[in-house]
């Protein structure tokens, strides 16, 4: 299958899910691109596919600078760990970051953004299943970094993500998720991948991160 009949499935997909979801909540498919050239993404575009998504700030700035050029109203999302030193680059380069968790990013984005003059979209990223190797605050945490985001830095924090322990079945941690931005009133939640993205939905999804399912397996 091509990306361009990946695409359609997947949208047939997510359609499905939001209608099964109880919140009926738009859904945005963030086409994860990593390891993929621009090529495969150019595809991607022809295919009607605006939104896109990297784990890796230095992949980034090799490939998406010329397709902005050729494609302004794309869209790039940061999914990967951000490194302080690099969220200059992460500003200029994304239009958001779904990775922000601890208070020394929160101050350095906040700092880079007024420099800039650009807002990102923001996302605290939770690590529910408590996984030492996983970026990402435990739900313990997340009350003080959002507190610090909001009230200390001057960050404005839209959603939550997520990536659950692959061992575990997902539903539990998207559900988790999805509880804790309803407690503290953030809108947006990022989680689902190219295998649980329809459970993701159906517990609240606004972002799903796809990439296999869309451009294959790739060394």
């Amino acid at each position: 299958m091509t990306i361009q009949q990946h695409l359609a499935e997947i949208r047939a997909r997510i359609a499905a899910a939001r209608a099964a979801s109880p919140r009926r909540q738009d859904v945005e498919l963030l086409a994860v691109s990593k390891t993929h050239d621009a090529d495969a993404v150019r595809e991607a575009i022809a295919a009607g596919q605006h939104a896109f998504a990297e784990n890796r700030v230095q992949e980034a700035a090799a490939k998406f600078p010329p397709l902005r050029d050729e494609y302004p109203d794309m869209r790039l999302h940061l999914i990967g760990p951000l490194q302080t030193n690099k969220a200059r680059d992460a500003v200029r380069l994304f239009d958001a970051v779904h990775t922000v968790d601890r208070a020394a990013l929160a101050e350095k984005l906040a700092n880079e953004m007024a420099k800039q003059n650009k807002k990102l979209l923001c996302f605290i990223q939770v690590n529910t299943g408590e996984e030492i190797q996983k970026a990402g605050v435990s739900a313990a945490q997340l009350p003080e970094l959002l507190n610090f985001c909001r009230t200390d830095a001057g960050l404005e924090i839209q959603g939550l993500m997520c990536i659950p322990p692959v061992a575990e079945p997902p539903e539990t941690h998207f559900k988790l998720l999805a509880e804790l931005a309803t407690e503290y009133a953030l809108p947006l939640l990022s989680m689902g991948m190219s295998a649980d993205f329809e459970v993701a939905i159906r517990l609240g999804a606004t972002h799903v991160r796809v990439g296999s399912a869309i451009f294959g397996v790739r060394d």
